[in-house]
């Protein structure tokens, strides 16, 4: 499947179905299944029950049979939460995929999945604080209104200004009240020197018993091996507006070896802290990217 920025602006929730139908056929069960299974209060047991709900160290104490019930697996709620900065603007080429797209289109492909498990979903979007975050539901007026919100950020002027992921993190962690599955669709292209900072937001979420997932997009051409023709470019900082006037070369290697540290860092970090990342080249088709991550759980589960 072609997608085009031009495409997209006018079908988001379209193509997101079909992104959808084209690899759910291949999941056997539900990606997310289990995420919600957890303990929720006791009741006395009844003749029929199963024995394995039974809470034999309250029988011990007690010599009462009560049985253990649990929150059910349809009560997922998951939050996607959408980088909007100035620098998510970025693409290779006029027209093609920015890296906005491609988490709008990530999102809403998420979305149409748990509307089909009847699971609850909410958005979020950020920039340099959080600017928006929704109710977490699973009605269909509430559906309607998330692809709306999605397919606004798709034609909205890029903000000026720095991004402050760390911020609107802690400020998610802060609203969500209920444990819920948080989705970060972020190019981490904070200050270099936050990125600690960044990574304790992160880590306030999965304090709060969230479970987090990372999907790290990048435009790999460009802006991660910085393959340009050696010619003078001038090239402008997204979030700043700062200029620099260079020719490629004089600045590749240690571009790259910077690019590639930082990467690292990235992933190292989301190991330590348990959060599940995905890396992201705008060069691959949001299906395939999705299809991979889901078909891992999948298996994992």
């Amino acid at each position: 499947m072609t997608i085009t920025q031009h495409t997209l602006a006018d079908n988001l929730e379209l193509i997101a179905r079909q992104v959808v139908e084209g690899f759910i056929i291949g999941l056997h069960k539900s990606p997310f299944h289990g995420f919600s299974v957890e303990f929720a209060e006791h009741r006395l047991y009844n003749q029929g029950d199963a024995l394995r709900h039974v809470d034999w160290k309250v029988y011990g104490r007690t010599d009462k049979l009560f049985v253990k019930k649990y929150e059910e697996e349809t009560n997922l709620r998951c939050c996607l939460v959408v980088d909007t900065s100035a620098s998510m603007q970025f693409a290779e080429q006029e027209g093609k995929l920015r890296k906005i797209d491609f988490a709008c289109l990530a999102a809403a492909g998420l979305i149409q999945l748990l509307k089909r498990q009847l699971d609850a979903s909410a958005l979020a979007f950020f920039n340099n604080e959080l600017n928006y975050l929704s109710d977490c539901r699973s009605s269909h007026t509430h559906y309607r209104m998330l692809m709306h919100e999605l397919e606004k950020q798709l034609t909205a002027k890029p903000v000026p200004g720095t991004t402050n992921a760390a911020k609107a993190l802690h400020d998610v962690a802060e609203q969500m009240h209920r444990r819920s599955l948080i989705v970060v669709f972020s190019d981490m292209m904070d200050d270099a020197g936050q990125i600690d900072e960044l990574f304790a937001a992160l880590q306030h979420l999965k304090y709060n018993k969230h479970e987090v997932i990372l999907f790290h997009i990048m435009e790999g051409n460009k802006e991660v091996s910085f393959n340009y023709d050696n010619r003078p470019y001038e090239f402008v900082d997204m979030e700043t507006g700062d200029k620099l006037k260079l020719q490629p070369n004089q600045v590749k290697e240690q571009y790259t070896v910077q690019m590639e540290a930082f990467r690292k860092e990235v992933e190292n970090k989301c190991h330590q802290y348990h959060i599940d990342m995905v890396s992201v080249d705008l060069s691959q088709p949001v299906e395939q990217v999705l299809y991979a991550f889901l078909l891992k759980r999948n298996k994992m589960l």
